[in-house]
């Protein structure tokens, strides 16, 4: 048997020349450039070397004392450095912590060396507490139960506090509470962004399914128009609290530029899940135009990949540099996709601010708050050019390109000067493609309404259209247009006017959804949602809501929600015209004529009788709302 074999229990003293070690060694080489520790399965590699190191390792691993013994666990040390300047420069430890130049933050554990990832003001970003009292559509008279929300916000300069709109959406009360505090501080509502927030009330253009059934719609799930987890209303709101204390030791968070894709993003807030503040990071996967406010107003938008959960709306999104690059609103939620969520972006926050700076106040009857102007349009419609035939059909030449008028809005100041089948070339001297984008940044391109939004209301802008094979070039005045069905009631309460039972209100998107029509809406309703334009400056769609069943109103109890056109043979435009004419009727008969071709008709003189006991059985107040007794 060789005298080499191993014997079982302890390791020989002396280890053979031609075995290696499996224990923490040290090894190095006259040659080497470096010397490597190897402790376990990590490796420290020093920034400087140093020769007499080397060499010094290289002696200790070749000539064994025939008393050395393999020593267990860590390896040796190296010799000491005889000056300081020798001494290479310390590692950064994991978990390591120290000031950051952010107000008050850390850098993050874990970092790896030479790199210093700031982590966001935390201390900004602030719990908003808000108790919501929605107004009732189909009781206009009343409102609903009040019942509270809990979302995020952060602090900007000035003493002031940004989140969401529908955060404070219908508010009673709104408090807010910092980062490790236990005092909850009144809050007041400087502003409220009505044409750009993102947030739990609006609607998004998805793929849909339509079924019609009798005179009405069937909406599939796809179709997230009227209530869906994930939707485009308004852009933000701003706060402020008087007591002095809550701004102690709060720093402003500061903004960011527009990221760019692949740039990380961390988002905080305060979801649910926890009492405590939270934090998701992520990357921009997607920068493009979104439709905001059921189409209305397409501004820019992020999506980011990070988790966005219910209570983040309004809380920012950070970048690797600690600044903030948007305003977190809410994640698509569907089968189909994951990881999708959306930031309200940094040119459309400050376009709210600068707004909100530029216009001043005005009072409403029930309460005092200041509204933004809101973001321009272009006031048309507009069709793609990509179809060579079609280009050839309105005389473009082969170097032109544009899109082409298909409608303009008679409100508009637009309609002045723009015709339909105008093609639109360029605006404001950037040169429009045929799908109706313009350059962005380097290999981007963005839809050219990006252009408008960042107009402001009352400023002018350069439009070179094509007519008849001849140029023009226009200069126009951009303003914000009302829909014919708007998207918010700006926190007024619905109007409604009662004559003989029959409840007479304005459609809005708000009343819709408080109808019941998530997934099934009135065909013409829907048709006027989406396509119609108003004629007037103040026209209203006006409708018979409901019938208080009275005996006055015998025959006429299954009528609901279809639209007045006329009453005596006059058309009604508005709501306040349509209780003007009632009221100041002299008649014998009172005659409305709805939409599908109905007709009802009453007495003058008993319908006004009857109208007082009916408010009297139903509790109801009185016969109108306010804004139509002024």
């Amino acid at each position: 048997m060789s005298e080499h074999k191993r014997k079982r229990g302890r390791k020989p003293k002396i280890p053979d020349a031609e075995k290696t070690l499996d224990l923490p060694s040290i090894a190095a080489s006259a040659d080497d450039d470096d010397v490597v520790f190897s402790v376990s399965n990590v490796e420290i590699i020093p920034t400087t070397t140093n020769p007499s190191i080397s060499s010094a390792a290289a002696t200790t691993t070749n000539n064994h004392h025939p008393d050395h013994r393999p020593r267990r666990g860590r390896p040796r040390k190296h010799p000491k450095h005889e000056t300081p300047e020798e001494k290479p420069p310390p590692l950064p430890r994991a978990g390591h912590c120290r000031p950051a130049e952010n107000g008050g933050a850390d850098f993050a554990g874990d970092v790896e060396p030479g790199v210093a990832r700031v982590v966001p003001a935390m201390d900004a970003v602030v719990k908003v507490f808000c108790v919501h009292t929605e107004p009732n559509f189909s009781l206009p008279w009343q409102r609903k139960r009040q019942y509270s929300s809990s979302s995020s916000g952060f602090a900007i300069g000035g003493r002031r506090v940004l989140t969401n709109a529908h955060s404070v959406e219908h508010y009673t009360q709104v408090k807010l509470k910092k980062r490790g505090s236990d005092t909850k501080y009144l809050a007041t509502v400087l502003a409220i962004g009505t044409e750009c927030d993102i947030g739990n009330s609006g609607y998004m253009y998805i793929q849909y399914v339509m079924v019609v059934q009798v005179g009405y719609v069937d909406l599939s799930i796809e179709f997230l128009l009227l209530n869906s987890s994930f939707v485009l209303g308004d852009v933000a709101a701003m706060l402020t609290v008087e007591d002095d204390e809550f701004w102690e030791g709060v720093l402003p968070v500061e903004f960011g530029e527009l990221p760019a894709l692949q740039d990380a993003v961390t988002v905080v807030g305060y979801p649910i899940g926890g009492d405590t503040i939270s934090v998701t990071s992520g990357v921009v996967s997607r920068i493009e135009i979104l439709s905001y406010v059921h189409g209305s107003t397409e501004l820019l938008g992020l999506q980011i990949d990070a988790a966005i959960n219910s209570g983040n709306s309004g809380g920012p999104a950070f970048n690797d540099k600690g600044k903030c690059v948007g305003i977190a609103f809410q994640s698509l939620k569907h089968e189909d996709v994951e990881n999708i969520g959306y930031v309200i972006p940094t040119p459309v926050i400050m376009h709210f601010i600068q707004d909100y700076e530029k216009n001043g106040a005005y009072t409403e009857s029930y309460r005092l708050l200041l509204y933004v102007i809101g973001f321009p349009l272009l006031g048309v419609e507009w069709q793609k050019m990509e179809n060579p035939d079609l280009r050839v059909a309105m005389s473009m030449k082969a170097d032109q390109k544009g899109v082409r008028i298909r409608r303009v809005d008679p409100t508009a100041p637009e309609s002045e000067v723009l015709k339909p089948s105008d093609i639109i070339l360029s605006f404001d001297g950037i040169d429009i493609a045929n799908d109706g984008t313009v350059p962005f940044r380097h290999g981007e391109r963005i839809g050219f309404s990006y252009l408008v939004s960042q107009k402001y209301t009352g400023d002018s802008a350069a439009v070179k259209v094509l007519r008849d094979s001849k140029i023009l070039n226009f200069n126009i005045t951009l303003a914000t247009h009302r829909r014919l069905i708007p998207s918010h009631n700006k926190g007024r309460p619905p109007s409604y006017y009662i004559i003989a039972g029959f409840v007479f209100s304005t459609v809005s998107v708000p009343y819709l959804r408080s109808e019941d029509y998530e997934y099934e809406a009135p065909v013409k309703l829907l048709d006027k949602l989406l396509y119609s334009m108003p004629q007037l400056p103040d026209e209203q769609l006006v409708v018979v809501s409901q019938v208080l069943v009275a005996d006055i109103n015998i025959g006429y109890e299954e009528i609901v929600n279809t639209q007045v056109l006329a009453f005596n043979g006059n058309p009604v435009k508005n709501l306040k015209s349509l209780a003007n004419m009632v009221e100041n009727c002299d008649d014998e008969f009172l005659k409305f004529d709805l939409e599908y071709d109905q007709v009802v008709v009453l007495r003058t003189k008993t319908s006004k009788a009857a109208t007082l006991d009916i408010l009297a059985t139903h509790c109801i107040p009185s016969a109108m709302s306010d804004d139509l007794k002024n």
